[in-house]
């Protein structure tokens, strides 16, 4: 937002020197300068700002969206502050702008990660704080990230430097997070305190899913069971209260459905007249029909068209759905959804088929023209052997000779060069753009990048270091590449928050503070000399 940071310098420059006149010579140690550039450094001084600040980027960025579908956004998941800080950084060094870009926060990482249990599956049995823990962790090292540049920026300003335009049109870090709050953690009313929280904490997109909250289970896993369609409106609504409640009128819902890959349900609804959601929802359900005479002691029966029928009912007590109502139920989700308050949609899918997502999409769009979907690009997809099956299955069909191809073993790595599996990569590559295009996916995000990462990046490394390589391994693998590549945490010292901590101990106690700048910090062995790059010109013409 351009001029943001200046103008905010100078408003608060005018305050402290108005609140100086004000108390006298008591403040005379208090240099307005200086406070002012705290000020600036630190914008938002609350979750509820960041809410707020950050609802209003969705917003306009779904407006945007609606008029050019080539206008889609994305995230990463992350499961730490620092990890989001990172991420964000590099998107400011590598693409100059945080524009439509935004963070994620699974459920999935808040249980495999950062419970007091230890390491849980996804099944909404980790500490429901833990959630909203997270999101203020996020948003505090968004805005150290923050007040690190901008106080870099004031340096190199008051060494001379011309950076007066990079500090009035500083891009912050601070960027929409979309949190996860599962299935709501109990009724309503549970939903609402925590929705409240995450709220508070800086949220300003809370994705919820149609499954019964203590029995859920990963979007990728099976024995999933759905609540009626009037249950999930209550928790949809208990969120746009909160939202209310506390201010941030352009707060987002993402409401999820589950139901194509559910098969159960643990509730039958109550229909008040024909054709209500309930009765809907109620057609779903397997049944059998049977006379008054063949009715056991205890049956649940239900009557419809003049028939009696018996629910399929499991022995733990849950109702099966008919076998290949599946998509149907989620366009019923979504249409509900979305006419109940609900701002986005989240289909959860067994595969990443850009044909598939689009066809129940559109089905949805007819009813609600501009529907948009937030999309899970999950790890739990093999997009290597999916997109190579859909690429097959498209040349058989185009009458490509795919005979020297095993259909079974396509992700063996003798196909890596061959053109099926070009084909693929290329596929994979362009599916975002894709799905924003044919399928209305406003938001891309995957959910568990950074657990894959941390995981990989570990195995490489230990392979090396507890071998041969020795410290070559991390030299030559983690510390040269953060040199080479510019990655801001090489300088941990700084990254942490040293230099920031030097300049506010100058404030606060003049030429008597005691720094950790000096000239044995041993961070100064990378500062990169401005003569470098002209000497690696001269090296390589000599070469």
């Amino acid at each position: 937002m351009k001029n943001l940071a200046q103008s905010k310098y100078s408003s608060a420059l005018e305050t402290v020197r108005n609140l100086k006149e004000k108390y006298g010579n008591s403040w005379n140690a208090i240099n307005s300068e200086n406070a002012a550039r705290m000020v600036a450094q630190n914008r938002f001084k609350t979750g509820l700002d960041i809410a707020k600040y950050t609802a209003a980027i969705v917003r306009k960025d779904m407006a945007e969206y609606d008029a050019d579908n080539s206008n889609y956004t994305q995230s990463l998941g992350c499961w730490h502050g620092f990890v989001a800080q990172q991420k964000m950084i590099a998107v400011k060094k590598h693409h100059k702008t945080t524009n439509k870009r935004y963070l994620y926060l699974s459920g999935w990482m808040v249980a495999a990660l950062r419970s007091e249990f230890g390491p849980l599956p996804d099944q909404s049995m980790h500490e429901k704080t833990a959630v909203a823990s997270l999101i203020e962790e996020i948003y505090d090292f968004l805005r150290q990230a923050d007040a690190i540049e901008l106080n870099d920026l004031f340096r190199r300003l008051e060494n001379g430097e011309n950076v007066q335009n990079e500090i009035d049109n500083f891009d912050s870090h601070i960027v929409p997070i979309i949190a996860d709050i599962d299935a709501g953690f109990g009724n309503e009313e549970a939903t609402y305190l925590l929705a409240k929280k995450m709220i508070q904490a800086g949220a300003c997109a809370i994705q919820i899913e149609n499954q019964v909250s203590d029995a859920k289970q990963c979007g990728h896993q099976d024995g999933k069971v759905t609540v009626p369609h009037e249950d999930f409106i209550a928790k949809l609504n208990a969120i746009r209260y909160a939202f209310l409640e506390l201010g941030v009128d352009d707060g987002i819902i993402v409401a999820r459905t589950d139901s194509e890959g559910a098969g159960l349900t643990q509730k039958l609804p109550v229909s008040q007249e024909p054709g209500d959601l309930a009765s809907q929802y109620l057609a779903f359900v397997d049944a059998e029909e049977i006379t008054i005479k063949q009715a056991k002691e205890d049956d649940v029966l239900i009557k419809r068209g003049g028939k009696l029928l018996r629910p399929i009912r499991l022995a733990n007590g849950l109702y099966k759905f008919k076998e290949g109502s599946n998509i149907d139920r989620v366009v019923l989700d979504c249409i509900t959804s979305l006419q109940n308050g609900a701002d986005l949609l989240w289909i959860e899918t067994p595969t990443p088929n850009v044909k598939q997502i689009a066809a129940m999409v559109n089905r949805v769009r007819e009813v609600v023209p501009n529907a948009k979907l937030v999309y899970n690009n999950s790890p739990s997809f093999n997009w290597t052997l999916n997109f190579r099956q859909q690429v097959y299955q498209e040349m058989l069909l185009d009458g490509f000779d795919v005979m020297h191809y095993d259909k079974n073993n396509l992700m063996d790595e003798k196909y890596d060069g061959t053109y099926l599996c070009k084909r693929a990569d290329e596929k994979i590559r362009t599916f975002q753009m894709d799905g924003a295009k044919e399928a209305g996916i406003f938001h891309h995000l995957i959910t568990l990048p950074t657990y894959h990462t941390t995981a990989l990046h570990m195995n490489d490394l230990t392979e090396g270091y507890f071998g041969e390589d020795g410290m070559l391994a991390y030299v030559k693998g983690v510390q040269r590449q953060e040199i080479r590549k510019g990655v801001a945490c090489v300088k941990h010292q700084r990254m942490a928050g040293s230099d920031l901590g030097d300049d506010h101990k100058s404030f606060f106690a003049g030429d008597k503070a005691l720094k950790a700048g000096g000239a044995k910090n041993t961070s100064n062995q990378f500062e990169v000399k401005k003569t470098v790059k002209k000497q690696k010109a001269k090296i390589a013409k000599v070469a």
